[in-house]
């Protein structure tokens, strides 16, 4: 019986490059994770294909408190699965063959050895891999010392398949400094935008009630916050070597309300209040206010029965972006939700 196909890169001057199409892990850098040469999103160095060296930073924008990050509005928009990112400088790759040698050094191709490094980028030796296009790559003369550039290479923080990785399966190749390389899934301001996208970290919506600690059917909630609660949440993505950045910017525009129940009646009906220019939502409750209907707000038309409803509050936040080479555009909404208990009675309080 023939034995099943396996996939098998071909053997050029005695350099052999070892697919992991079989491992996920290895495939997208597992063997060399943690190891020297190129720099992840922590500072650290490492050769693997899942970190990536874009240094996201945030720029303006609350800090502290409860925190968390944007759902996208869009459930068909994903950040992009993959692309080329400088890695190496002829002596950062010296060093690290010469040392370690262990990493993978494209998305489905890992190498076994400092030896099959210093044949490739050291004795000029060529390699072939059924993944790279054109199929035979040129080796490299000493690892380009004396040369000004980098290495780059494929890295895939977002991959989910290896189908993602088809157009950023190119063995890792040498471009000249202040270049970026015209090929496939090359980096531009854009691609950092959608990879800062999930690191926009936006505060949590706690919205204040009136009365406070219970509610009471029939009788409207007020709810609102006050003003500067919200500002706009800016972060600055860049690609060192590159020159690239963009910088991301969610703001936000409205609060949408869900009571926990069908036994409610919002306001507005949407359940969509907006946020004023002054960061601040709907209207304070003041003395007087009990039987009017507020700006933003809710009546229950049934009380709890031991258990408080589940009031949810979330965000919708606008996102753009701006890019060092002047171009800029839009990323789909995002939003972010917090909960809280919410107790309702069946008599007026005295407080209203």
């Amino acid at each position: 019986m023939r034995e099943p196909y396996r996939a098998i890169p071909l053997i050029a001057t005695s350099l052999v490059v070892a697919l992991l199409s079989s491992s996920p892990a290895g495939a997208f850098g597992g063997m060399g994770s943690g190891v020297r040469g190129g720099s992840n999103d922590s500072g650290e160095l490492s050769a693997s294909a899942s970190h990536s060296r874009i240094k996201v930073t945030q720029t303006s924008g609350p800090t502290g408190g409860k925190q968390g990050t944007v759902s996208s509005t869009d459930v068909n928009w994903k950040p992009p699965p993959c692309w080329y990112e400088p890695v190496f400088t002829p002596e950062q790759l010296k060093d690290f063959s010469e040392n370690d040698g262990s990493g993978d050094v494209g998305l489905r191709d890992g190498w076994y050895g400092s030896k099959l490094w210093t044949d490739h980028f050291r004795d000029e030796k060529d390699a072939t891999t059924i993944f790279t296009k054109p199929a035979t790559v040129k080796g490299y003369k000493n690892y380009n010392l004396g040369k000004k550039g980098y290495f780059w290479r494929g890295v895939a923080p977002n991959v989910t398949g290896l189908d993602d990785t088809s157009l950023c399966s190119r063995l890792m190749f040498w471009q000249d400094a202040g270049e970026i390389p015209d090929v496939p899934k090359a980096p531009t301001p854009e691609i950092l935008a959608e990879y800062a996208y999930d690191k926009v970290k936006v505060p949590g919506t706690e919205v204040e009630l009136k009365p406070a600690a219970r509610s009471t059917v029939n009788l409207p909630t007020w709810v609102w916050l006050d003003k500067g609660t919200f500002r706009d949440v800016k972060v600055r993505a860049e690609l060192p070597g590159t020159g690239l950045w963009a910088e991301t910017t969610a703001k936000p525009v409205a609060l949408h309300l869900d009571p926990g129940t069908e036994d409610a009646e919002l306001f507005p009906a949407s359940g969509d209040c907006a946020i004023n220019d002054d960061g601040s939502i709907g209207t304070p409750y003041t003395k007087g206010n009990a039987d009017k209907t507020p700006p933003c707000g809710i009546r229950y038309l049934r009380a709890t029965d031991g258990a408080p409803y589940q009031l949810s509050a979330s965000i919708t936040w606008k996102i753009t972006w701006r890019g060092s080479d002047g171009t800029d555009g839009d990323l789909p909404d995002g939003t972010f939700e917090t909960t809280q208990d919410m107790n309702v009675q069946e008599i007026q309080s005295i407080n209203r």
